[in-house]
This record gives C-alpha cells, sequence and structure tokens, in this order.
C-alpha cells in the first residue's frame, strides 16, 4: 500500500530533521520526504496538519505477562496499549512464566506478537537459567532466536565470580547485557524510597545505596570484562553520575530512567495510593533534580515507560502488601510531554530519547525517518488535551496515578511496517 502523510511537522532526531513536510511510503518503507518519487500514486492520505510526526517510538522495558500471567495482561492487550501511545517497538522482560531462558519460549513470544500485529516486540533473555543466579543461560542460542539482550532483572546474582562469567561470556559474542540494579539485601521488605518521608509513614524504606552499591559493582565488572552492558530504570543521582563517568572513561555502558521518576517524588506516597507502590521507588526531591540535570547533559540515553500492568486485586491491599508497578504504555509520550512544557528540553530533545536513543542502545536500525527505513511512525497533535479513562485503556492493568488526569499529546496514528495498527477515533 501506498500512503501519503501530508502537512506534518516531521521531527527526526537522528538527522535533526524538523520541518514541515510531506512523507511517502510504499511497500511498508519510507519511499521519499518531501517530494513524492516518480511514479507515487497514494492509496490512502493521512492529513497531519497541525501534528507532529515522528519515528515510532521505542519502549526499552515493557512487561506484557505472556507467557504466564494472562491474567494481569496479555500480548494482545499490552501491544495495542503501546500502538494508542506511539510506540511501535518494546523490549519486554525474561520473566514470564515459563521463564525466557528457552527457545521455545522466546519463539511464542515473538509468534503471539506477529498475530496480534500491534507492535514489535524484542524480547530479553534470563542472563542466568531460571533467573536463578547461578548458572549461565544459552545465551548464544536465544540471541540466535531473536533476543534483543540479556537480563537478570532485579533478582540477585550473588556470587561475583559466576557474574562475572555470564559477562566474559556475552562480551565474547557481543551481546547487550542490561542491569537493573539492586541490593537485595539492601532492599529487602523495602516498600518506598528511605526517608523522612518513609519515616512519618511507618513504611520500611529502600535506601539509595541498595541501587548504588550494585551500580559500582557492575561497572567494576563491566570494566574488567568489556561486555557491553545498559542500566535500565535508575533512580539515583548517584547511580547516574557513576554510570556517566565509567562513559567518560571509555565503557560501553549506556542507561534509562522511567518516566515517572523524572515526573514524581517520594512525597507523592503521601496519600498510601499503591499506585504509587514502585520498585525502583520514587526517590526523593534531590534526586529528581539530579536526574533532571542528567537529562539535559545527555547523562542518559533513553526514556522508557516500566510498563507493568497489574489486575485490580493486585493493588487492593495496604500499600507496602500491594504488588509494586504501573502501567504506562499509553501516557509515556504524553508524560515525556511534561518535560518540554516545563521548559526543561526540547520537543526534538525528548523525542530522541524515545526513538533513536533507545535505538543505539539495542543497536538496531530503527527509530529515524529516512528512505528505505521502515516506516515505524507516530503521528500526535503535541496541544491535544485526553484523558485514560477505564473505558479508553487498552491495556488490561489500570493501576496508575495518572487514571483520570488530563493528559496533552494526543496520538491520532501510529504506523508499523507502512500499516496503520492504530487510528484514534
Amino acid at each position: 500500500m501506498n500512503i501519503k502523510i501530508q502537512g506534518g511537522r516531521v521531527i527526526d532526531p537522528a538527522s535533526q530533521l524538523d520541518q514541515i513536510t510531506d512523507l511517502y511510503i510504499s511497500d511498508g518503507k519510507i519511499a521519499a520526504i518531501g517530494q513524492a518519487p516518480a511514479g507515487f500514486n497514494a492509496d490512502q492520505t493521512i492529513d497531519a496538519s497541525n501534528q507532529v510526526v515522528s519515528p515510532g517510538l521505542i519502549d526499552l522495558c515493557a512487561h506484557v505477562r505472556e507467557p504466564g500471567y494472562t491474567r494481569k495482561g496479555n500480548i494482545n492487550t499490552e501491544t495495542a496499549a503501546a500502538a494508542a501511545g506511539g510506540i511501535t517497538t518494546l523490549c519486554t522482560p525474561p520473566n514470564s512464566k515459563p521463564i525466557a531462558d528457552t527457545t521455545a519460549v522466546v519463539d511464542l513470544i515473538q509468534d503471539r506478537a506477529r498475530e496480534a500485529g500491534n507492535a514489535r516486540i524484542l524480547p530479553m533473555g534470563a542472563l542466568t537459567q531460571g533467573l536463578a543466579g547461578e548458572q549461565l543461560s544459552p545465551m548464544h542460542g536465544l540471541s540466535q532466536a531473536g533476543c534483543i539482550a540479556f537480563t537478570n532483572m532485579r533478582q540477585p546474582v550473588k556470587n561475583s565470580l559466576v557474574l562475572t562469567r555470564c559477562l566474559e561470556y556475552a562480551a565474547t559474542h557481543d551481546l547487550l547485557v542490561i542491569f537493573q540494579a539492586e541490593d537485595a539485601g539492601l532492599a529487602a521488605g523495602g516498600a518506598m524510597h528511605e526517608d523522612t518521608t518513609c519515616t512519618r509513614l511507618g513504611l520500611n524504606g529502600i535506601p539509595e545505596t541498595a541501587e548504588t552499591i550494585e551500580v559500582a559493582r557492575c561497572l567494576l565488572l563491566i570494566e574488567q570484562t568489556g561486555v557491553r552492558a545498559h542500566f535500565g530504570q535508575l533512580s539515583c543521582e548517584r547511580s547516574v553520575k557513576m554510570v556517566m563517568d565509567a562513559r567518560d572513561r571509555g565503557l560501553q555502558v549506556t542507561a534509562d530512567i522511567a518516566i515517572q521518576n523524572l515526573l514524581l517524588t517520594d512525597e507523592n506516597v503521601n496519600g498510601f495510593d499503591p499506585n504509587f507502590h514502585l520498585i525502583p521507588p520514587l526517590r526523593s526531591q534531590l534526586d529528581r533534580a539530579g536526574l533532571r540535570q542528567a537529562l539535559l547533559s545527555d547523562g542518559f540515553q533513553a526514556i522508557c515507560s516500566d510498563h507493568q500492568p497489574h489486575e485490580t486485586a493486585a493493588k487492593q491491599a495496604p500499600f507496602a502488601a500491594t504488588e509494586p508497578g504501573m502501567t504506562g504504555l499509553e501516557t509515556l509520550l504524553s508524560l515525556s510531554l511534561i518535560l518540554v512544557e516545563q521548559e526543561l528540553i526540547s520537543l526534538p530533545q525528548m523525542l530522541s530519547k524515545l526513538t533513536c536513543g533507545p535505538a543505539e542502545v539495542l543497536g538496531i536500525e530503527s527509530g529515524q525517518i529516512a528512505e528505505g527505513m521502515p516506516a515505524d511512525l507516530c503521528i500526535f497533535d503535541p496541544q491535544a488535551e485526553w484523558s485514560l479513562t477505564p473505558e479508553t485503556s487498552r491495556s488490561a492493568g489500570q493501576n496508575t496515578p495518572f487514571m483520570g488526569h488530563t493528559l496533552k499529546g494526543q496520538v491520532s496514528h501510529t504506523l508499523l511496517d507502512g500499516e496503520v495498527v492504530f487510528r484514534l477515533g
């Protein structure tokens, strides 16, 4: 199918393109920018006047809950939510049931994603078998099956020798390792950031050192092994500074921040709303300020949703007894636009953290608008106001503190490989 996208503000952070122009799509790829290619006849025209046309968003951490936890969500519902949020590619962690440490599970996830047809899923493989932190998973075979990276998530690899062997193996095959840094002992029993708010509320806290100590250990082993590594969902200013310093020393290391940690702080937990029960927790105002400063200096490469849908019962308990996490696929773009509205960064800078930045982390040719590239596109009105409601939410999970809030930035169309997978209304 030939599609013409007419009159939109085309922003491609990878090439620094930012102009009102037309896009021409043919056979799932971008055929031309500005001038129609010879003999082009549009089967469909999309009017993008007063809207932004950007590369499809890439989310580095989104739980799709399938296989094994379909009471919380499934690949069809969560990729539909992704498409509604302008996300065309998402990475999903390996904590499915069974765990993604065999090629059969990886194949199942990718097959279901292709059947759903809403978004592209890049599975992460388990770093160790069963995420138990004891034996290496068959990483090379999992990579051949389609795993984009390997992680043990927040499950501890207590034996540093085992972790070293994992990193050495990954380095040998040039595989990306993703750390979600947390010292299990220091974080045990904690439900929020350890500070005065935590004490006043009578909740057990998770100190910053639970993250920074593990970041320090991982960085030393990254330096020793030379592995290509990424730190996902950092929450502390000091953690980001450590990663930035390591990168300045020549280490192949990148990082991302979940959008909620750039917007919220531990003070939001005041009302014991379980939708604010998150891991990593919301940190202090000083940490948020430090993360925002790192945003200005390109200290991290991507912003992600850390999407974790839950069934209603999972959040119906006293705060500390609820399951942590919030949904975020449908709101990632709008929440990120708050950073633009607050004049912290420009719109192209923000979009780079959602498109070419994540693509660079993963080492994939995506997240850009260029002739010959797959037509993965997000078309949105940055000024349009909308609200996520239980009736309009496409995710099976409705556990977000932003439910019912008026947000700016509404997606009108999402295209995946040149096919319209979401159209507003």
